[in-house]
This record gives structure tokens, C-alpha cells and sequence, in this order.
């Protein structure tokens, strides 16, 4: 059911259907480029919870429920849930998805999030462990700006290499094969890299280090070249990240700036919105994911992606205690059906 490459790039043989998605976003993220691809947007960032963590529990919450309205699905068929998110202990996934009733596994992946959970519901259904499992996570710009830098009120300036947490959350269901339905081809399990970046406000550097060694181990593993893919999708390196993995991957012999994009520069526009370097957090794979690219694969649009969601596996107490940001990058190989 599992064909190994390498040390973890892995074909997924009975190729795990996606058989709907959910995004919904905040006011800023609906102002961008994707605007008519969300599901919902809510102008009121805060949606009208008491707390800005409580807000973010709000978007796990509603992409789930996006995700299996549009799939007909019910909370009680879905087998298991794999969910996570920035916060402390993943309480925006525990409080938002406490009501549903579905056996859960909280993850950490930072950024990668998306990514991961993606890829271990596609091995829980391609190994025939679940019949149906979900993919969920979400992120908030003013719950990551209190936890991982300044509450709002403090009103510090941001860097011109800081990123925008992006204020939402997406959803994937994936099922047994299902004709007409984008399905996961292969998976990749990241392994992580630090070359000790230490800048918080900078973590598209900390990350492109990861995404060039798994988009290289996993083009390698599968004995395939950049122009096999359609697009070469990256989570969340905003401008400076970008550039730095194109860089990378020319150094190891790979061009990919042809069919390269990365979520943090397609959900804003830069030009007429203040997000310095682009989007991050868990969110913006998420709702990038789970918009535009299922939508643009279901379509038609893209048949043949490599979805490589990244994630600084930092802490506010290892920045504090002056530790470097190891980077991780998981690879979700996505194809038409």
C-alpha cells in the first residue's frame, strides 16, 4: 500500500482522495488577490469572541464545519481528526474542535502544520487505519503577535523581513479514492535543519534551509525534475524566504524559480497592503491550501502539485533564552484526478 523512496519520501498507492475543503479568513486576507475563493470571510477579525485565542479557536472551528458541509459529511464519519496550531498546547485546536465528538491527535508543526496533518491523514486512510479523516488548522495575527512578540498595544515596529500572521483557517477531508477528486500521490516527512538564525522577525531565512533539503531529497526520492510539476508550492517563506530557497536549490542544481509560488506572497497583495515580507502562520498554507489550490486541481487548472508547507519550531521562551529556529518542511504531493 506504501512504496518507500529514499528515507521518507513515500507513494501513497491507493491514492487517498480529498473530498472537500473549507477555508474562511479575516479582514485582511479578505481584501487579497483570493478574496472570491474563501469560503467566508469575516470582517470582524475578533468574531466576536472574548478573547483574541477564543478568535482563533472560531476559524479551527468554521473551516472544519465549511469543509464537511460542502462534503456532505457528517462530525460522526469522520474517524479521526489531526489538528494543531500555534498557540500553547494547541488549545485553539483542543477549545475549537472540543464540540465535534471525533477522535483527535493534537500536532505541532508550526507553519508546517497544514502539511503534516495533511499527510498523516492521507497515511491513516491510504493504510486503511481510517475510512475518513480530517485535516485542520488554523492561525490569528493578534493571538501570534501576544504570544510570540508584542501584544498590539504595545505598538512595536515590525521589521521590513517580518511576516503577517495570517487571521484564519482551512480544512481538508480526505477519503478513500474517489473519481474526480484531487488525490495525494506521495507524501515527504520533513527533517529539520537549523543554521542558526536567531531573528524571530525573520523566519522565512530560518525556514528556506528546510524547504530546499525536502523539495531536493523529494524530487530526488522520486526521480523527477522541477517541470513534472505544475507548481511548487511552499508554505509560508514570504519574499525573503523565497528567494533564499531559490538560491539554495540552484546550489544544489535545481531550478525552480519557473514553477515556484509560496502562500505568504499569493494571499496578500504587497503593493497595496502593509504585510512587509507577506503572510505566515498556520493559517496561511491552511486557507491558501484549501481555497485556491483544491479549487485550481479539482478544476482542472493544476493537475500535478508539490505542496511544501514550512515551520519555524520556535518557542517565546527559546527565542527569550537566545536560542537559533530550527526549520521543518513537509511535503504533500498533490494530483488531479
Amino acid at each position: 500500500m506504501i512504496q518507500r523512496h529514499g528515507r521518507s519520501s513515500l507513494e501513497l498507492i491507493n491514492r487517498p482522495s480529498v473530498l472537500s475543503w473549507g477555508a474562511v479568513v479575516g479582514k485582511n486576507e479578505g481584501e487579497g488577490p483570493l478574496k472570491n475563493e474563501f469560503d467566508k470571510i469575516y470582517y470582524d477579525s475578533g468574531a466576536s469572541q472574548e478573547t483574541w485565542e477564543k478568535s482563533e479557536s472560531f476559524f479551527q472551528q468554521h473551516a472544519f464545519m465549511e469543509a464537511i458541509e460542502k462534503g456532505s459529511i457528517h462530525p460522526h464519519d469522520i474517524d479521526i481528526m489531526f489538528s494543531g496550531d500555534l498557540l500553547n498546547q494547541c488549545i485553539s485546536s483542543s477549545f475549537g474542535l472540543l464540540e465535534f465528538n471525533v477522535p483527535y491527535l493534537g500536532q505541532y508543526g508550526a507553519c508546517s502544520t497544514m502539511a503534516q496533518t495533511l499527510l498523516l491523514s492521507g497515511l491513516f486512510v491510504n493504510g486503511e487505519i481510517a475510512d475518513t479523516a480530517a485535516a485542520v488548522t488554523a492561525s490569528h495575527f493578534c493571538s501570534a503577535e501576544r504570544q510570540f512578540r508584542f501584544p498590539l498595544e504595545y505598538g512595536g515596529q515590525r521589521t521590513p523581513t517580518a511576516q503577517r500572521t495570517v487571521t484564519g483557517g482551512g480544512c481538508a477531508i480526505v477519503g478513500k479514492h474517489t473519481e474526480g477528486k484531487p488525490y495525494i500521490n506521495a507524501v515527504h516527512v520533513g527533517t529539520m535543519v537549523d543554521l542558526g538564525i536567531k531573528d524571530a522577525n525573520n523566519m522565512g531565512a530560518a525556514m528556506a534551509p528546510a524547504a530546499a533539503r525536502s523539495i531536493s531529497d523529494f524530487i530526488l526520492d522520486t526521480d523527477t525534475k522541477p517541470s513534472d510539476y505544475d507548481l511548487i508550492l511552499t508554505g509560508d517563506l514570504g519574499e525573503v524566504g523565497s528567494k533564499l530557497l531559490c538560491e539554495l536549490m540552484l546550489n544544489d542544481g535545481i531550478d525552480i524559480r519557473k514553477n515556484h509560488n509560496d502562500c505568504g506572497l499569493l494571499i496578500y497583495d504587497r503593493e497595496k497592503q502593509d504585510v512587509h515580507a507577506g503572510g505566515s502562520g498556520c493559517g496561511c498554507a491552511a486557507s491558501v491550501l484549501c481555497s485556491h489550490i483544491l479549487n485550481s486541481i479539482s478544476e482542472g487548472r493544476l493537475k500535478n502539485v508539490i505542496f511544501a508547507a514550512t515551520g519555524a519550531l520556535m518557542s517565546p521562551t527559546s527565542s527569550q533564552q537566545g536560542d537559533s529556529i530550527p526549520g521543518i518542511c513537509h511535503i504533500v504531493n498533490l494530483k488531479a484526478e
